[in-house]
C-alpha cells in the first residue's frame, strides 16, 4: 500500500480486490490492473484526480498514465468488467464476492481529485453496473418498496452481463441486459457519502494551505505535480512546507473502516448485516446453486425486446435457424455444407453493435456450437505490441481468452496498413482455423472501411461471408430508449424531463460521429450525475428525491464540467511567465479514446467533444486528428 494511503483509501480497496480474486480464482495482477482502471474512468474528469490516483496506486504522477488507464476503463462505467464477465460465466457462485469490491472501487473513485456531478454519476452507474452482472451482490429492497422483488432472484437476474449500449424498451423485466442500476438508491448513498467527505477533505486542505498563502486559490495545483505551485523559481504563492495530506476519516466517517456499520462502503449489502460477512471473501457457508444456461428463446426473445433493429433480428433469427438445423442433421449422420459462423457487423456507434454481440455468443452457446458463451471484446491495441514477433504472441493471448465464446474486435480495418496489424491478421486468420469448432469471431465498423478491410485480406473473405447492417436509430426509438433505460434504472423522468431530452436530441447533428443508442445512456449518465450532485448536501432525502430526474439535470454532459487541464499548455513560452488555464477552456486530454489502450506504452490520444451525442469512449486508434470523417 502507498505511504500516504489512508485505511479505507482506494489502494485499500485495490488490496481487498487482489485478496478476493486470488480466493475466486482470477489472477490478483489482472485484477488490480482492472481496478485501477475502473477508478481511473469513474474520476478521470475531476480536477486533479490524476494527482491521487497515482499516490493510491504506489506511482509517480502521470497525467498520461491516469488517462491511458482511463481509457481502458471506460467501457466498464456501463458493463462488467472482463474479469467479472468471465467470473459470472464460469463461477457465478463467486461473482458477487468480486462484484461487491468492483463496486466499492467505484464509490471510493469519487475521493480522488476535486468531485464534481460527472465523477458522481459515473461511479454510481460504474457500481450498479458491476453489480448488476453478479446475482446476489446487490443491496436488500429498502423497506418503503416491499412489493419489488428482491434484486438477485433467479428470475430477475439476466445471464448476459449488462450493456447499456442497446437497451430493451420494456423496463423492469428480469430478463434486461442493461438492468443496471436496480439498486441505485443504495449506491446513491454511497456515491453521496463518497462525494461529502471528498468535499470536507479539500476544504481542509485548501483551509491549511490559506494558512500559509491567503491568496490560495481551489483552482491552485496540488503541489505535487510538475507545474504546481513553487515548481518554477521567482514565481508568487509557493507551497507551505510541507505538502497537505490527507487526515485520517474520523470514527464514524463513511470512509472509516473503523467504524463497523460503515466498514466496506459499496459492497451493497444490508447496513444492519454483521462485519462477517461484509462480502469482502467469498462466501462459504451456503453456496449458491449455479443458474442454469438460457434457453435459445429467452435469447431469442430479449433480442426480439431490443428497441428497433428489424434487420438485425431477422437476419440473427435466419442465421439460428440455419445453425440448428445444421445441428440437427449432423446428429442425423447427414452430411451438409460448412456454414459460416463468423460474422460482420457495420452500423455507426452506439447502434447495439456490443448488445448483440453478446446475444449471439449466448444464441451459439445454446444451440451447442460454443462451449462457453462468454463474449472478449477488444480493438487493434489489444492485439498489437510494441514490436514484431510480439504482436503474434499477444494476439494468440488474446484468442485463447475467447476459446469458446466470441471474439469482438471493434474498428478491425484499423489492423490495415502496417506490418504490425498485418501480422495480427495473421495470427488470428491461423487461430480462427486451429479453434474452428469452438471460437467465433465478430469484426466490426464502419461499412465502407469494413467492405475494404475484409476484400484486401484473402484469408477473412472466405471466413467473412455474413454481413449484418445496424441502422441509426429514428429519434422515437431514441426517445424509447432514454425512457426505458430511466425505468430500469429506478428513477422517475417527468414529461419536462422528456421533452428537456427531445430537446437535446433535436441540437445533435446526426453524422456518422453520433452516438445513437449511446447518446441516450450518456444523457442518463450526466443526469444521474447531475441529481447526485443537487443531492450532496441534503442528509435525509426522501425516496420521491432519490426517484425524481428534473429538467435541469438533463443538461449537456460537458456542461459546467471541469475537466483535466491540458498540462502541455500550461507550460511556459521561454521568457514568458506561466499563467492559468481559463475556466472555460475544454482543453481535456480525457476526452478521446476507444476505451482501450496499451498498458505498456501509453500513446497521446487526440481530443474529441465529449458531450451526451459523442462517442467519448470510442475513437479510431491511430487517427492523426480528433474526428472521424
Amino acid at each position: 500500500m502507498p505511504e500516504n494511503a489512508t485505511s479505507g483509501s482506494l489502494a485499500d480497496t485495490l488490496a481487498r480486490l487482489e485478496v478476493v480474486a486470488d480466493a475466486v480464482g482470477l489472477d490478483p495482477a489482472a485484477a488490480r490492473i482492472e481496478g485501477m482502471a475502473l477508478a481511473a474512468a469513474v474520476a478521470e474528469s475531476g480536477r486533479q484526480a490524476f494527482v491521487d490516483w497515482c499516490e493510491q496506486v504506489g506511482e509517480a504522477p502521470s497525467a498520461e498514465r491516469f488517462m491511458s488507464m482511463a481509457q481502458h476503463g471506460r467501457r466498464w462505467r456501463g458493463a462488467p468488467t472482463a474479469l467479472l464477465h468471465e467470473l459470472a460465466l464460469s463461477r457465478p457462485a463467486q461473482a458477487p464476492a468480486y462484484a461487491r469490491v468492483l463496486a466499492e472501487v467505484c464509490t471510493g473513485a469519487c475521493t480522488l481529485g476535486e468531485p464534481n456531478q460527472r465523477v458522481a454519476g459515473n461511479a454510481q452507474a460504474a457500481a450498479a453496473a458491476q453489480l448488476a452482472a453478479a446475482p446476489g451482490s446487490a443491496p436488500k429492497a429498502p423497506e418503503s418498496t416491499p412489493q419489488r422483488p428482491e434484486f438477485g432472484s433467479p428470475e430477475q437476474i439476466p445471464a448476459t452481463p449488462p450493456n447499456l449500449d442497446e437497451p430493451t424498451d420494456q423496463p423492469g423485466l428480469g430478463s434486461r441486459a442493461q438492468d443496471f442500476a436496480r439498486q441505485a438508491p443504495e449506491v446513491l448513498r454511497n456515491v453521496l457519502d463518497q462525494l461529502q467527505h471528498s468535499v470536507r477533505r479539500q476544504q481542509d486542505d485548501l483551509d491549511r494551505v490559506r494558512q500559509h498563502n491567503p491568496l490560495a486559490s481551489s483552482l491552485d495545483l496540488d503541489p505535487s505535480v510538475p507545474i504546481g505551485p513553487g515548481a518554477f523559481a521567482g514565481l508568487p504563492g509557493g507551497p507551505p512546507a510541507t505538502s497537505p495530506a490527507t487526515p485520517p476519516p474520523p470514527v464514524g466517517d463513511p470512509t472509516s473502516v473503523d467504524d463497523p456499520d460503515r466498514a466496506g462502503i459499496g459492497q451493497a449489502q444490508a447496513p444492519t448485516a454483521p462485519a462477517a460477512s461484509s462480502g469482502d471473501q467469498p462466501a462459504e457457508e451456503t453456496p449458491a446453486e449455479e443458474p442454469e444456461p438460457r434457453s435459445l428463446e429467452e435469447l431469442l426473445a430479449e433480442l426480439d425486446g431490443l428497441t428497433g433493429l428489424a434487420r438485425v433480428k431477422d437476419e440473427i433469427h435466419k442465421q439460428a435457424a440455419v445453425l440448428r438445423i445444421e445441428g440437427l442433421r449432423s446428429k442425423q449422420g447427414l452430411s451438409s455444407p460448412t456454414v459460416t459462423r463468423h460474422l460482420v457487423f457495420v452500423g455507426n456507434p452506439g447502434t447495439g453493435k456490443t448488445t448483440v454481440a453478446r446475444l449471439v455468443a449466448g444464441i451459439y452457446r445454446a444451440l451447442g456450437l460454443l462451449s462457453k458463451g462468454q463474449l472478449v471484446e477488444v480493438d487493434r491495441s489489444e492485439l498489437v505490441a510494441g514490436y514484431l514477433g510480439q504482436t503474434a504472441i499477444k494476439t494468440a493471448e488474446v484468442v485463447k481468452s475467447a476459446i469458446g465464446g466470441v471474439l469482438f474486435i471493434d474498428e478491425a480495418y484499423s489492423l490495415s496498413g502496417d506490418q504490425y496489424g498485418t501480422e495480427a491478421i495473421n495470427t488470428l486468420v491461423k487461430e480462427m482455423e486451429d479453434n474452428r469448432d469452438d471460437l467465433v469471431v465478430i469484426v466490426a465498423g464502419y461499412p465502407l472501411p469494413m467492405s475494404v478491410f475484409i476484400a484486401e485480406n484473402p484469408g477473412l473473405t472466405s471466413r467473412f461471408r455474413t454481413t449484418i447492417e445496424f441502422d441509426d436509430y429514428t429519434d422515437a426509438e431514441l426517445e424509447q430508449i432514454f425512457t426505458g433505460m430511466v425505468g430500469a434504472a429506478d428513477y422517475d423522468a417527468t414529461e419536462d424531463t422528456v421533452q428537456r431530452f427531445r430537446e437535446l436530441l433535436g441540437e445533435q447533428v446526426r453524422d456518422s460521429s453520433f452516438g445513437n443508442g449511446r447518446f441516450a445512456r450518456n444523457c442518463l449518465e450526466a443526469a444521474v450525475g447531475a441529481h447526485a450532485w443537487r443531492l450532496r448536501e441534503v442528509a435525509e432525502p426522501t425516496l420521491a428525491d432519490l426517484r425524481t430526474l428534473l429538467p435541469d439535470d438533463l443538461a449537456e454532459a460537458d456542461e459546467d464540467d471541469d475537466e483535466l487541464p491540458d498540462l502541455a499548455r500550461l507550460q511556459p513560452e521561454p521568457g514568458q511567465p506561466l499563467t492559468a488555464p481559463d475556466d472555460d477552456e475544454d482543453d481535456d486530454p480525457a476526452a478521446a479514446g476507444d476505451g482501450t489502450v496499451d498498458f505498456g506504452a501509453p500513446e497521446p490520444t487526440p481530443r474529441r467533444s465529449a458531450g451526451p451525442g459523442r462517442d467519448a469512449d470510442r475513437s479510431a486508434p491511430d487517427e492523426p486528428t480528433g474526428d472521424r470523417p
